[in-house]
Parts: C-alpha cells; sequence; structure tokens
C-alpha cells in the first residue's frame, strides 16, 4: 500500500529538501509523484537540461527509502516555449488564445508542442529510466483538465487528418454527418473545420466526431511519451491520473493502455452526501481494470482553494475517504500536495504537511493514517466482487448531452449518479461499465439514458438478457446509431423485441430548475401494485406494449393510464423498460423491486444509510460516513481485524470510523 503525495522541491530552497524527507519518513510516506510542474526547472531554455537538482533530490528520496512515481514534466510548458513557438498555443471556438501564466497552456496536436514534449521526456527517461529509486512512470497530469477544446489551426489540421483516417473519403463522412441538411456538403476534408462558432446549431456528427477526436488527440499525447519511456529501456508501470467521471477523454478508450488506473477525487465537504459521489468514482476506475488495483494519485487532506467555499474536512474524514479508496480496489493512497505551497494559485490547497507545521490536526491525521496503512498485509484485487452494473459510456455521454433534442440540458451524469446513489444507499455493490462489457457475472443491469446504440452494445445486452439476466433501461435509450443518425425504423430498433415494447414519442416534460411561473406539465407521476406511486422527471415517454406486461402507469398528466414501467420475461431473463427519470425517492422505489426480483442482497444487511459497506475479495471495509450528529453503530461481522490482526465479531462505528475485516469467506 503506497502512501504519500505530489513533491515539489523545486518550489522550497534545497536546505529543507532533507527535512522533507525526515518528516516524511515521520509520516510514513512510501512514494512521492515528483516533476509534475518541473519544465521550467529542467529545461531552462530550449536544448538546454538542468537534472543535477533533480539529480539531489531523487538520491535524497532514495536514501530516506522514498519510492518515486517520476512525472514527465509536460503538463505545463514553460514561457519560453511559447514565446518562440507561439502557435503551440490553444484557442477556444471564438479563435481567443488561451495565453500564458497558468497551466496546460498547449495544443495537444500541435506538431511544435509534442516536438518539445517529446524531447523533454526523451531526456528524462534516459537519465532515469534504471534509476532503483523510480518505481512507476507519471506521463503528464491530468490531461483536458482545464482546456477541453483546443480549435486552433493545429487542431484544424489534426481533426482533417482524423477525418480522413476514420472515413476513407469525403462521401463517407457526407453520409455519416447527413450534411445535405442546410447545404452543408463537403467535396474534400480541407473545406472542414472544427466545430468552431457558428451562428445556430452545429452539425450533431460534427461535434460528436469532435469530442473522439479531441479524446484521441490527448490520448496520442500520452501514447507518444509512453512510448519513449519504454524506448529508454523502462520497465516500471506507467500511468497518467484520471478525473474519474471526466467528459473530455474517453477513460474506457485509455484504459487497456495505462499499466495501473490512477485517479484525482476531490469530494466536497459542505455536500453531507459527497461520500457516495466518491464511490462512484471509485467503482469507476476500478472498473476499467478490475484485476488491477489503481491508485487514488490525488486527494485532499483537508480544504481547498478552487471551489466558491472551500470547508474543511470534518475531523477524521479525510482518513474515512482514504479507507473508501481501499475499499473499492486502491493500493496507493496519495495526496496534493506534500508541503504547502507558499505561492502561486493553489496556496490555500491543503497538503500533508500544512503551514502550520506539525503541531496541527492534519498533520496528526495524516501521521495516523500512514502508520495504519503500514500495518495492513497485502490485500486481494477484489474487482469482480458486483452483482450488478450501471451502462456508463462516453460516446452516449457526448450524445445525450448534444443539442436539439427533445430535453436540451440533459445531465447524463447527475442521472447515472441518483441511480448509483440509491444502490449505494442498499448497500449494493456496483460496477460502471459500457454495455458491450456486460455479462454474464452480473445479474442485475441498469442503463439509463443510453441514447446511442452501437450493434455490439444491443448484441451485449440481448445476450446478457436471454442469459437469464435482469435489464432495466430507463427513457431515452435505442434512438440514434453511432454517428449520432436514426435508424430506419424509429427508435428502439435494436432493443425494441427484448423489451417488448415501441417507443412513440419522448413526452419532454419542463425541466426542474425551470422558472416556477414556466407552463406545462413538470413532472409524471406513477405507480402500480409493485412500485409505491412515485414522481418522474424529464420524459414521460408514450410507449405502447408489444409483448410485454405493465408493472406501472402513469398517474394523470398527458400519459394518464399509459404504462411507465414495463416488463418482459424470456426464461430466465428480464428485460424492463421506464418510460421516465425517476426523483430520488422514485428511483429508490424501483431500485428495490428489481434487486429483489432479480436476487441481489447487500454486502452487508442492516446497515444504516450512511454506512457504507464494500467488498473486495476477503476484505470487508465499512465507513461511518455520518459524521459527529449520527450515532455510533455496531456492526456484526466475523473475521480477522486487517490491521491489528485482531479477532473481531462486531465493528462499532463512531463518526467518520472505519474498519477492514479479513474473512476466509469471500460472500457477495
Amino acid at each position: 500500500m503506497h502512501y504519500g503525495a505530489d513533491y515539489n522541491p523545486e518550489q522550497w530552497p534545497e536546505e529543507i529538501w532533507p527535512d522533507d524527507v525526515a518528516r516524511m519518513r515521520e509520516a510514513g510516506v512510501t512514494m512521492v509523484s515528483l516533476g509534475i510542474f518541473s519544465w521550467a526547472r529542467i529545461q531552462p531554455r530550449e536544448g538546454e537540461f538542468d537534472f543535477a537538482w533533480l539529480d539531489r533530490v531523487i538520491d535524497l528520496l532514495h536514501e530516506g527509502g522514498i519510492a518515486v512515481d517520476l512525472a514527465t514534466a509536460t503538463a505545463s510548458p514553460p514561457p519560453w516555449a511559447s514565446a518562440a513557438y507561439p502557435e503551440l498555443l490553444p484557442q477556444d471556438e471564438n479563435g481567443s488564445v488561451y495565453w500564458p501564466g497558468s497551466r496546460q497552456q498547449f495544443a495537444p496536436s500541435s506538431p511544435v508542442y509534442r516536438r518539445l514534449a517529446g524531447e523533454l521526456v526523451t531526456a528524462i527517461a534516459a537519465r532515469y529510466a534504471q534509476h532503483p529509486a523510480v518505481v512507476m512512470w507519471h506521463v503528464n497530469n491530468e490531461y483536458g483538465c482545464h482546456l477541453n477544446m483546443d480549435y486552433s489551426d493545429a487542431a484544424r489540421d489534426a481533426f482533417r487528418r482524423w477525418l480522413a483516417d476514420r472515413y476513407g473519403d469525403i462521401d463517407a463522412l457526407n453520409v455519416a454527418w447527413g450534411t445535405n441538411f442546410w447545404a452543408q456538403r463537403y467535396q474534400a476534408f480541407d473545406e472542414v473545420f472544427p466545430p468552431r462558432k457558428a451562428p445556430y446549431s452545429l452539425n450533431p456528427g460534427q461535434v460528436l466526431d469532435y469530442h473522439r477526436f479531441t479524446s484521441d488527440m490527448l490520448l496520442e499525447c500520452y501514447l507518444m511519451e509512453r512510448d519513449l519511456i519504454r524506448a529508454a529501456g523502462a520497465t516500471q508501470p506507467i500511468t497518467t491520473n484520471f478525473m474519474g467521471a471526466f467528459k473530455p477523454a474517453n477513460y474506457e478508450q485509455w484504459a487497456p493502455h495505462l499499466d495501473l488506473i490512477s485517479d484525482d477525487c476531490y469530494p466536497d465537504p459542505n455536500d453531507p452526501e459527497s461520500f457516495r459521489a466518491a464511490a462512484f468514482q471509485r467503482d469507476l476506475v476500478r472498473s476499467f481494470k478490475p484485476d488491477v488495483p489503481w491508485y487514488l494519485m490525488e486527494q485532499a487532506t483537508n480544504a481547498l482553494n478552487w471551489r466558491p467555499s472551500n470547508a474543511p474536512k470534518a475531523p477524521g474524514q479525510m482518513a474515512a475517504l482514504s479507507a473508501q479508496a481501499i475499499g473499492r480496489g486502491a493500493d496507493g493512497i496519495l495526496f496534493f500536495q506534500w508541503r504547502q505551497s507558499r505561492a502561486g494559485a493553489e496556496k490555500f490547497h491543503s497538503a500533508m504537511l500544512p503551514h502550520a507545521g506539525t503541531d496541527t490536526r492534519t498533520w496528526r491525521e495524516v501521521t495516523a493514517l500512514g502508520a495504519d496503512l503500514a500495518k495492513l498485509p497485502q490485500l486481494p484485487v477484489g474487482g469482480r466482487d458486483a452483482r450488478v452494473a450501471i451502462v456508463f459510456d462516453w460516446e452516449n455521454w457526448w450524445a445525450v448531452e448534444a443539442s436539439d433534442h427533445p430535453m436540451n440540458g440533459l445531465d447524463y451524469v447527475a442521472v447515472v449518479q441518483r441511480w448509483y446513489r440509491a444502490l449505494h444507499r442498499r448497500h449494493v455493490q456496483v460496477d460502471l461499465v459500457p454495455a458491450a462489457r456486460v455479462d454474464d457475472r452480473y445479474a442485475l443491469v441498469i442503463a439509463p439514458l443510453l441514447g446511442l446504440v452501437r450493434e455490439e452494445d444491443a448484441a451485449a445486452l440481448t445476450s446478457f438478457v436471454g442469459g437469464g439476466g435482469h435489464l432495466l433501461a430507463g427513457p431515452y435509450t435505442d434512438v440514434v446509431d453511432e454517428a449520432d443518425r436514426f435508424r430506419v425504423g424509429g427508435f428502439l430498433t435494436q432493443l425494441g423485441e427484448a423489451f417488448g415494447v415501441r417507443l412513440e414519442d419522448f413526452g419532454a416534460l419542463v425541466a426542474p430548475d425551470a422558472p416556477s411561473s414556466t407552463p406545462g406539465e413538470r413532472e409524471a407521476r406513477f405507480g402500480g401494485a409493485a412500485i409505491i406511486e412515485s414522481v418522474g422527471t424529464l420524459l414521460a415517454e408514450e410507449i405502447h406494449v408489444t409483448d410485454a406486461a405493465v408493472e406501472a402507469s402513469f398517474i394523470g398528466g398527458r400519459r394518464d393510464g399509459d404504462p411507465a414501467l414495463t416488463v418482459r420475461r424470456t426464461g430466465d431473463g428480464t428485460a424492463r423498460y421506464l418510460a421516465t427519470v425517476p426523483d430520488e425517492r422514485g428511483v429508490q422505489a424501483v431500485v428495490d423491486h428489481v434487486l429483489a426480483d432479480a436476487g441481489v442482497e447487500p454486502v452487508v444487511a442492516g446497515l444504516p444509510e450512511h454506512i457504507e459497506a464494500a467488498r473486495r475479495g476477503s476484505l470487508l471495509t465499512l465507513v461511518n460516513h455520518g459524521g459527529a450528529a449520527a450515532e455510533p453503530v455496531e456492526v456484526p461481522v466475523t473475521g480477522t481485524d486487517a490491521i491489528t490482526g485482531e479477532t473481531v465479531e462486531r465493528v462499532r462505528l463512531g463518526a467518520y470510523d472505519w474498519a477492514f475485516v479479513l474473512s476466509a469467506d469471500e460472500g457477495r
């Protein structure tokens, strides 16, 4: 179990470095991420490298028994780079330049940026590939975090090449994008531009492809650096830090290229339910490579600096969230950063070693957690314990949130997380996977807003139901193909037979955040014998049963009496279609119904909602997120305390207490 933080020694005079290493040892630090924003210090000018200071830092860490996750430093080009090569700077959709003075001021598709970054990586890898302190490589940092999309001329040229590779000829592109609409038909790829600022709505196929292109350009940058590191003879694992459900980069496609997944996660202490959002993010990143442990590469020890209000974490909350990550598959717990900065944009961001020093609650909690983690045995990988999956798909996300839809402004992640929260409250373990990765390891699969369905997606879901699985799909399912076009035959052309329903109209409702004076139906009530009366939002679709039973109907409004929830059983398989997006209470009612029907049991039964339970093979993790106002809870559980080695029969959890219990029976 690695424990540590980003370490930025270039921010401090050299005489502080030995003290840093001594304090790291005191805190139980085993690894630091080094050099993430060091380009300007490593390469003060083009063609000139200064590694002497970095040599001293790495040697000090190695002598202190602290391993290095060595970064390639390419996330923030130095001022000399853009001064000499302004063409590497990115632009927004209006053509405005993103200037230096912050970070990530580079166009990912810029040949100049890639050349300069490649020269830097080549030099770093050649020098440190064989250094015994280096146990992992950290490529760039949070790709696309601040610069979501680039519309520069470099992007224009790269987009045209990307389209030519994807479609082969311009006629195929015209078909995919439907360019006969609005006289958009192209005669050559050189006529195509990025979806820059335009008078009105942009071509949806073009916008969808630009999302794909953006993710691919960022991935190409990662692959270039990875390959240069390998060419230098490095054999250590290589990673780059993800950011959970981050829209611009299709991490599902990236994951096979990473030796291990690493993730940055910053739940908001102002939100008492943020621990569920954090759990969602852990389960998402674990699901990318379920047979490989992942690393929590960044979190905060206490308060942040970049939200409107940056509340501190409550006493014990930092350790509780760290335990949550371990319970959901993490083998590394790291922070941003080691020593709190004295200057710069993130000087108010907390760190392992605060400005106030070691006589602080933060330091005491940091050292206590380090001591506990040092006692852990090697833990099981535990990536195959979930019997429930939620379908999460980047290309579908891009398509669902596009403009000019029956309900504009849909928040795909918010809807997915609503279903996740309901399962989390019931202490059910969840994987988040694309439809094509659904298989018979799951008993229940939930697919919210699966509007874009590829043939392989439909085949996997149909096979899942045919094999005895339980599938629940929400509204706006199976609407378009991979090019964001309607298929011949309308909607539900791929999955309608499995559900036994036909979709005629989407029935858009008034958005929940619309002004109260807005006329129209704001909600759609539904209920039935198996479902308590609940409230639907966003959509109230007009569906027609062709080969299914109705489990719940709409009550009142324009859809009064029409089917709201249907079920079709074929052999041991079950396919349900829900024609609305329930509110929080309604989702919980539907989840309770489908869990019971699928025979899915919680990780631990009978727990309050603020107690979290997660299974990682033989490791059971319990965390009390209830805070100081909640009463302590005793959980009957038999096994061995993973930290103390003592036999336990029950665990008592006060505010932000947590426990790791190992048992011989892995259970479900």
